[in-house]
């Protein structure tokens, strides 16, 4: 299954794919909002587990290609946190990004985001999808904002972040089905 949009394919992972995932998860800005960057066995893990995921359920976090290269950008798309995740509002599908410093500012990620959110809620009829990151990740909140989500004020304390860490503290956004029909038409 793949996904399209005017510049952009989202598919499912390739075995050419892990290399530059590598790069982009090495990467101290790309990873700025995260506990640390990751080592080549780390960023070769999660994506197996993406791809994993998405032979086993048809959809997840995809692999984002430009068309017009066939270069790998990085991932968008959907997973879910289940009760057990610490986080509010839970069970829930969250949508979410990471791609390459390279591709930022060129209205990839919303391109993307918005027809993950047409998937989740056409073909997976959610009623509604989540989206959290540090409150310091202000360019995330502002692709949040650009595909209709909306801050809950819910902010939280991430489960899987030590007490005190400097990126403990996350804000947790979120669009309805009705929302994003508005939005969409």
């Amino acid at each position: 299954m793949m996904l399209e949009t005017r510049r952009l394919l989202l598919r499912q992972w390739k075995d050419d794919d892990y290399l530059p995932f590598a790069a982009l998860n090495a990467n101290a800005e790309v990873m700025r909002y995260f506990p640390e960057p990751l080592s080549r066995s780390k960023s070769d893990e999660l994506g197996s587990r993406i791809r994993s995921l998405i032979s086993e359920r048809g959809w997840g976090f995809w692999a984002v290609e430009l068309k017009s290269t066939g270069q790998f950008m990085g991932f968008v798309g959907l997973h879910t946190q289940d009760e057990n995740s610490g986080i509010p509002d839970v069970p829930f599908i969250e949508i979410g990004w990471r791609l390459a410093s390279e591709f930022w500012g060129m209205g990839y990620a919303p391109e993307a985001a918005e027809k993950a959110l047409q998937y989740a809620f056409e073909d997976l009829d959610t009623p509604s999808v989540y989206a959290f990151t540090v409150l310091d990740n202000l360019p995330s909140q502002r692709v949040m904002v650009k595909i209709g989500m909306v801050n809950s004020h819910n902010d939280f304390d991430h489960p899987k972040l030590q007490k005190g860490h400097p990126l403990e503290r996350h804000c947790l956004y979120k669009i309805t089905r009705e929302q994003w029909l508005a939005t969409s038409e």
